[in-house]
C-alpha cells in the first residue's frame, strides 16, 4: 500500500475542533448582532438614565433609573460617528475618553413630532460643555419652563411665562430655614418625610438647618415636637448674595437677579429678529458666539458681529429654558442660560427603576412604590 489509513483520533479531533469554531462564530455573530441591536435601539428609540443629583426632586429622585424616549422630540442623527458602542463619552473602568472628534456631522432631527412642551421633562446635552462635541456632552434632566418665543420672569420665586403665572409642577421642594429646640431631626425622621439631603447649618445660626421641601412635607415637619418655628427661603429682588453662584448672564451691575428673582428674558426663536445694544447683546453673546459660530465684539458703544456693526441678530436655531423642580438645589439654565435646539436628547417617559443610597442590603434600598411611575 502506498498510502495509509488516517488514524481515527486525527478525525475525530480535526471534527471537534471544526465544530467548537462552528460554535464560536455563532456565539461572536450572536454577540456582535446584539451590540448592534443594542447600539441602534439607545441611540434612536430609548436610553435609560440614572439621575446622579437631587435637582429635580422630588419627581425625579438619586438613584431613579429613568426611561427617555428619543423618537418623542424626533431623531437626532449622531453628530460624533467615530464612537465606541453602547458608551456615551467615556470607556468604563478606564476612564479614558470613547470617542473620535475627527469627523463631525451636521446636526440633523428626523420624524419630528409635536416637539417640546412647557413642562416637559426633558434630557440633554449640558450646552457650556465646549470641550466636547454636542453629542458627547454630559447628560443633564430638567423640565422645560419656557419655549422658543416665550418670555419668562420669576417674581418670589413664582415662574411667569408671558405673563401669565405657570403652574407649580406636584413635587416642587424650595429650601427652609428649620430652627429646633436644640434636638437635632433624626435621620429616620428625614428620610420618613421622604427628605434626602440637608445643607447643615448655613448661616451659623444655632440650632438651624436648611432643608428642601414641598409643601406637604413642609406642613408635616412643622408638627415636629422639636420644631420652634420653620422660615421660607427668599431672596429679595435685586439681591446678589455673596455666597450664591452668580445667576447668568453672570453681569450683575446690569441684571442684578438670583434663582427667585429672575428676568424678565426673551427665549430666543429660529428666525426671530431682535434688536442688540450693549446691555442686552450680554444675554445673547452665548448664543452668537458658541452656539451660532460667529464672530463678535464690542467696541464703546458699537456691536460688530462678524466684522460687521450690527444692531440687529436673526436667531438660527431654536433655545429652550431648563430649570429643575427643586429649585434652591439646580444648576439650571438660570446659572447658565439657553439650551440649543441640538442640545435636545429625549423626553423622560417613566421610572424604569428606583434604588436609595445608603449602607443597607440593596433588595432594601430598592424603592418598589416608584418602579413603573409616570414621570410628569
Amino acid at each position: 500500500m502506498l498510502f495509509k489509513k488516517k488514524p481515527r483520533g486525527l478525525s475525530f479531533k480535526t471534527d471537534k475542533h471544526r465544530k467548537q469554531k462552528a460554535i464560536f462564530r455563532e456565539w461572536l455573530s450572536a454577540a456582535l448582532l446584539a451590540i448592534v441591536a443594542a447600539t441602534l435601539i439607545r441611540t434612536f428609540i430609548v436610553q435609560l438614565y440614572i439621575i446622579p443629583t437631587p435637582s429635580m426632586e422630588r419627581t425625579l429622585l438619586v438613584g431613579d433609573c429613568v426611561m427617555v424616549s428619543k423618537l418623542a422630540y424626533g431623531v437626532r442623527m449622531p453628530i460624533t460617528p467615530l464612537t465606541m458602542p453602547l458608551t456615551h463619552n467615556t470607556i468604563p473602568i478606564i476612564g479614558t475618553r470613547s470617542y473620535l472628534d475627527w469627523i463631525q456631522l451636521p446636526y440633523m432631527r428626523f420624524f419630528a413630532g409635536q416637539g417640546i412642551q412647557r413642562n416637559d421633562v426633558v434630557v440633554f446635552n449640558y450646552p457650556i460643555e465646549y470641550d466636547r462635541p454636542i453629542d458627547k456632552r454630559e447628560h443633564y434632566i430638567k423640565r422645560c419652563v419656557a419655549l422658543p418665543g416665550d418670555s419668562l420672569l420669576i417674581i418670589d420665586r413664582r415662574l411667569f411665562v408671558n405673563g401669565i403665572a405657570a403652574p407649580n409642577p406636584e413635587g416642587i421642594q424650595f429650601d427652609y430655614l428649620v430652627h429646633t429646640d436644640g434636638r437635632p431631626i433624626p435621620s429616620p425622621t428625614l428620610r420618613e418625610l421622604g427628605i434626602e439631603a440637608q445643607k447643615g447649618d448655613m448661616f451659623n445660626e444655632e440650632n438651624t438647618v436648611v432643608l428642601p421641601m414641598d409643601l406637604n412635607t413642609l406642613s408635616r415637619l412643622r408638627q415636629l415636637p422639636n420644631v420652634r418655628r420653620v422660615d421660607t427661603i427668599l431672596h429679595k429682588r435685586g439681591t446678589v448674595l455673596p455666597f450664591e453662584q452668580p445667576v447668568f448672564p453672570k453681569e450683575t451691575h446690569l441684571f442684578p437677579w438670583n434663582v427667585d428673582n429672575y428676568g424678565s428674558i426673551y427665549i430666543p426663536k429660529k428666525g426671530k429678529t431682535i434688536s442688540i445694544n450693549t446691555k442686552n447683546i450680554l444675554l445673547y453673546k452665548q448664543i452668537i458666539e458658541n452656539y451660532e459660530h460667529n464672530t463678535l465684539r464690542i467696541e464703546a458703544d458699537k456691536i460688530f458681529i462678524n466684522d460687521q456693526e450690527a444692531n440687529r441678530y436673526t436667531f438660527q436655531l431654536n433655545y429652550y429654558f431648563m430649570v429643575g423642580d427643586n429649585r434652591h438645589d439646580s444648576l439650571d439654565s438660570r446659572y447658565w442660560g439657553f439650551v440649543p435646539e441640538d442640545h435636545i436628547v429625549g423626553k423622560a417617559k417613566s421610572v424604569w427603576f428606583s434604588i436609595a443610597e445608603g449602607d443597607a442590603p440593596f433588595w432594601q434600598r430598592i424603592r418598589w412604590n416608584r418602579i413603573g411611575n409616570r414621570i410628569k
